[in-house]
């Protein structure tokens, strides 16, 4: 388990290599994360790194977690998250984390909310084929079929796939390349696109050797 750092999606674009050949990319605005806790073995019985991302107004900051950043002496944050690492002596509170964190080449694994597609049906959800589309059928093409277990045991089995909602679920997409870094607007470019709408957060890792 690695460190990582967290971000927001700006959305697409391309880039070109130095073939000329045209990469599409997504642009991450990521950091600058500051540390509010360290969670170790022996207080929480797991080490991990919380680290916090973006300004709030302090209106909008519940006593309860104003009261959490004052005790850490941090200023509040808009979001917070936890990355799981093998050690922490090398992180402290108030610490901040920067995309340097990260090189061109190295592979990563990227966490976000993906976008909420409603109520959907069993083809758009699933990718299901449908029922046939002539020959006196009717009515049904994009229904999924039968769905029961005939007379037993006579009712239909957990997980069975069919209509509902659709989206909005922690996805997490791996082995991605890093493109390029910016350090100095704290952007980082990975190739290919990943989860979540524009402005949405998300969390990037180093991908686990």
């Amino acid at each position: 388990m690695s460190m990582g750092i967290l971000g927001r999606k700006v959305g697409m674009t391309q880039v070109f290599d130095e073939n000329g050949k045209a990469v599409p990319v997504t642009v991450i605005e990521a950091g600058p994360c500051t540390i509010v806790e360290i969670r170790t073995p022996e207080k929480n019985s797991y080490s991990a790194v919380q680290l916090g991302l973006g300004e709030v107004k302090p209106a909008k900051v519940t006593k309860p977690m104003k009261g959490y950043f004052e005790k850490k002496e941090v200023a509040p944050r808009r979001w917070l998250r936890e990355f799981r690492v093998d050690d922490t002596s090398g992180y402290q509170v108030g610490q901040e984390i920067t995309v340097s964190l990260f090189q061109n080449g190295e592979i990563v694994d990227v966490t976000g909310v993906s976008k909420g597609k409603g109520y959907a049906g069993v083809l758009k959800r699933h990718g299901f084929g449908g029922t046939p589309a002539s020959h006196g059928h009717s009515v049904t093409h994009r229904h999924p079929g039968s769905i029961g277990c005939s007379s037993y045991p006579g009712r239909v089995m957990k997980g069975r796939k069919m209509a509902g909602h659709m989206g909005s679920e922690r996805v997490t997409t791996k082995n991605l390349k890093v493109f390029g870094v910016d350090e100095e607007n704290n952007l980082i470019l990975i190739a290919g696109p990943v989860p979540g709408a524009k402005d949405g957060l998300v969390m990037i890792r180093k991908t686990a050797q």
